[in-house]
This record gives C-alpha cells, structure tokens and sequence, in this order.
C-alpha cells in the first residue's frame, strides 16, 4: 500500500509457472495488451484470483479489486451522494451593513469502479457473476464505449466520465451451477475474452503444492495423485480442488508427517481434510458404495490410500520441520503467514 493508498501488486519470482501456466498467462496478456477485458472462468480451487493478481503485477499497473455480492446495487460500483457541504460567508465590512450568503453543495464520493475508471487502474471483479446482472449493467458502456455513465453531473463532467487509456479489466466466474450465481447478460459477456479454466495437469498442481506447502517435490506429487484420484470418482469431475491438495501437504508438513497409508493419525487427517466423513462430503461413489453394503469409509479409504500411496513408508517430510513445530525449531507452513499471492491456490 502507497502513500496515495494505491495497491500495486508485484509479480513474485516464487510465482509457480509450468509450461501449462505459462501458455496460459501469456494468452491472457495478450488480450489485456491489446485492450481487450477478459473472465476467467473455471471451478473454485483453480486458482482463478491469484491469476488475475498476477496478470495485474505484470501490467504495472495499481489494482483495485471487487468481490462480486448479490446485495451489490450500481451505485457499490459506481459511487453516490454521501451528504451536504454547507458554506455561510458573512459580510460586515461595513458595520452598517450586513451581508449573508449561505451555499449548499451535495457531496459525490466515487467508489470504486470509477476510481479505477478515472485513473488507470487494472479492475478485478473477483467472482463477478455472485452480483445481480441488474447491477452490472453500468459495466457495458465501459467495456464497449469506454465511457462511465453516472447519475447526475458533477465536478463539470457533464455526469459522463472518459476512461482512462490505461484502464484494463479482468473478470473471475464460477460456473453457473454454483449456489449463488446469477446468469450474467449475453451483453456483457460479448464484450469479454473468456478464458475457461479447468484443473491444471499433476505436474503443474504438485508445484503449486510444493511451492504453497513447502514440501519435497515427491511429498506433494503422492498428495496430488491422491486429491485426483479422488476427482476421477467425483461426478462433475472438479472436487476435491487443487486447494485441498495444498491443505493437505501443509498440514502434514506441519505434524512432521509423511505419506505413510498405514499411520493412523494421516489417515485420520486424509479423511478429514478430502471431506470424507459425512455424508455431504462423501467423494463420488461413497454413497452408492455404502448403500450396496461395501466395506465402511475408513476400509475404503484405507484401500484408495495403499492402491495410490502404496502400502509401505512414503516420501519423507521436510526436513527442520518436526511435529507440532516447538519453539526454537524452523516454523512449519501453517504456522508462519503463508504468502498467498505468489502461489496459486
């Protein structure tokens, strides 16, 4: 944060970036150079807001950055009047005559679509699609005309502001079978580059797991192959995320544990951290393999844990990092201030 209260991001050189990630991020600079506004659109845990803060580093540009909420009305975007200024000039100059003028003025605060607008700021809207279309509509005219339209003129701009030319935008959506999602308007959406983001491929995921968790590279590559195999039994074939993967290695890493299947305490943690002991978080196939009476989630897991792990001793922890992290000892992942923005998660 700057002195004039600007947020300028910094691409980190810890930023993970596989010839997956690379591809991508050059595609989406690529339209953002050329002025174009573009959504990124994927399933939770991909990563989809640390991108766009990336994108945003690399453009040098201060961000201002939106979170989209379904009790959002234009003016949260725009701006509105925020009270009176009142002004009263007495004159007495000469004392045998008094004069009084008294002025009123309605005060206009910008929020924070018009601050971005009126100065070049690159704007994430952070799940955009979770505010109401209504309240979106206002973006239209910015994307497409380049002109901010607000309620009523003020400080002579005629009520129509110009956006500034170093004014870029990146958008960030879930799909629409999301709870709490609105359908975004075809207008909208025909002014953007969407750019459909899946779940990356295990080589990328293991590096943001390593580099998130600080783990070996072995150690996140079995919680990876473990996290998808979990997905392939998941019927919509994006649950559990990449960010269970790093919740996992982290949370390992920190108890001084390795990928052991037959230690009680990681399959406990295996359980607890893949959402597998309720039945609303059941993976994909738990309640049909419960109802036809196959063995209970615990064998089951026990059995998934040796089939991917294997059943002897796993990839060991880091080193300098034993369990429960006691005073004097290098501080697990989960106990020091974990730097979100250079990893995905």
């Amino acid at each position: 944060m700057h002195a004039n209260e600007e947020i300028w991001p910094e691409a980190s050189p810890r930023f993970v970036l596989t010839p997956q990630l690379e591809e991508l991020v050059d595609r989406a600079l690529g339209y953002l150079t050329a002025g174009y506004p573009i959504n990124l659109a994927g399933p939770a845990g991909t990563g989809k807001t640390t991108l766009a803060l990336h994108l945003a580093a690399r453009l040098r540009r201060p961000v201002t950055l939106i979170h989209g909420d379904d009790e959002f009305g234009s003016s949260d975007l725009v701006g509105s009047d925020q009270g009176y200024h009142k002004t009263k000039l007495i004159d007495n100059f000469i004392h045998s005559v008094v004069r009084t003028e008294e002025t009123m003025k309605v005060l206009w605060v910008d929020n924070r679509l018009t601050t971005a607008c009126r100065c070049g700021h690159v704007l994430i809207y952070d799940e955009f699609t979770r505010s109401r279309p209504e309240a979106n509509n206002v973006l239209l005219s910015v994307l497409g005309e380049r002109l901010l339209t607000l309620p009523r003129p003020c400080d002579g701009d005629d009520g129509y502001l110009e956006v500034h030319p170093g004014f870029r935008a990146i958008f960030t959506s879930n799909p629409q079978e999301y709870a709490g999602v609105h359908k975004s308007q075809d207008a909208l959406l025909d002014r953007l580059i969407t750019i459909h983001m899946e779940h990356y491929d295990r080589q990328t995921e293991a590096a943001i797991a390593a580099a998130a968790a600080g783990v070996g590279a072995e150690m996140a590559e079995q919680i990876v192959r473990l996290v998808h195999h979990f997905r392939q039994r998941d019927p919509t074939g994006q649950h559990p995320s990449m960010r269970v993967a790093i919740m996992l290695s982290r949370v390992l890493a920190c108890r001084g544990l390795s990928c052991d299947p037959r230690h009680a305490l990681v399959r406990a943690i295996c359980q607890d951290v893949l959402r597998l002991g309720g039945p609303c978080g059941r993976a994909a196939g738990r309640r049909a393999a419960v109802a036809a009476g196959s063995p209970s989630a615990a064998d089951d897991l026990q059995q998934v844990l040796d089939e991917v792990w294997g059943p002897a001793r796993a990839a060991e922890p880091p080193s300098g990092r034993p369990s429960g992290c006691p005073a004097g000892q290098r501080a697990c992942p989960a106990h020091a201030s974990p730097e979100w923005e250079e990893v995905l998660v």
